[in-house]
Parts: structure tokens; C-alpha cells; sequence
């Protein structure tokens, strides 16, 4: 026996509300997370020569990386507050920091 259709929406709805709330509260607890090590004092323990791994472990995951020729460059962050390191053979090459505190 099927639901009516008034009430079969209802429960789409209902889903679909809880669905986005749920995804809404985990976005915004990755975002403070990652802010929490978005610190000049993080930002001083990165090293030319340091394996991405143990920046993924300072910083957390990167909000974005992009490769080309070999140069993977990855920012954490937004474009007003954040932190860009590019890598070569997965170590640190080069560091910059913006308007961190």
C-alpha cells in the first residue's frame, strides 16, 4: 500500500531539511577546526625540506591543491586569511602566510 502523496513529500522534506543541517553543522566544524591551526605560530613550524605529510599534520588537510610541472601548490585557507606552500617531490619548497595572527 502506498502513501499519499501530500504525505510521501512531507517525509522527502523532512529528509531533505535534516539532510542539509546535518551538512551545514560538519562544514562549519571542519571550518573552525581548520582556523584553530590557521596560527602564525603553525605557520613558523613549516620548513623548506618538511614531507607533506608533516604539514598535513601542522595544518590539517588543504582546501585546495593544484599541480603543474611537478609543482604542487596547496592553500589553507581563504584568499584574505591563509597559508600557500608548494612542493616539489612532496617537500616543502617555498611558504607564505596572509594576515595570519
Amino acid at each position: 500500500m502506498t502513501r499519499p502523496m501530500r504525505v510521501q513529500r512531507q517525509c522527502w522534506r523532512r529528509r531533505v531539511g535534516w539532510g542539509a543541517l546535518a551538512a551545514l553543522s560538519l562544514l562549519v566544524g571542519l571550518s573552525s577546526g581548520c582556523a584553530e591551526r590557521l596560527s602564525l605560530a603553525n605557520y613558523e613550524k613549516l620548513k623548506v625540506g618538511q614531507p607533506y605529510a608533516e604539514v598535513v599534520e601542522i595544518l590539517g588537510e588543504p582546501t585546495r591543491c593544484d599541480e603543474l610541472l611537478g609543482v604542487r601548490t596547496c592553500d589553507w585557507g581563504t584568499s584574505e586569511r591563509g597559508v600557500n606552500v608548494r612542493f616539489v617531490a612532496s617537500q616543502v619548497l617555498l611558504t607564505q602566510a596572509r594576515n595570519l595572527h
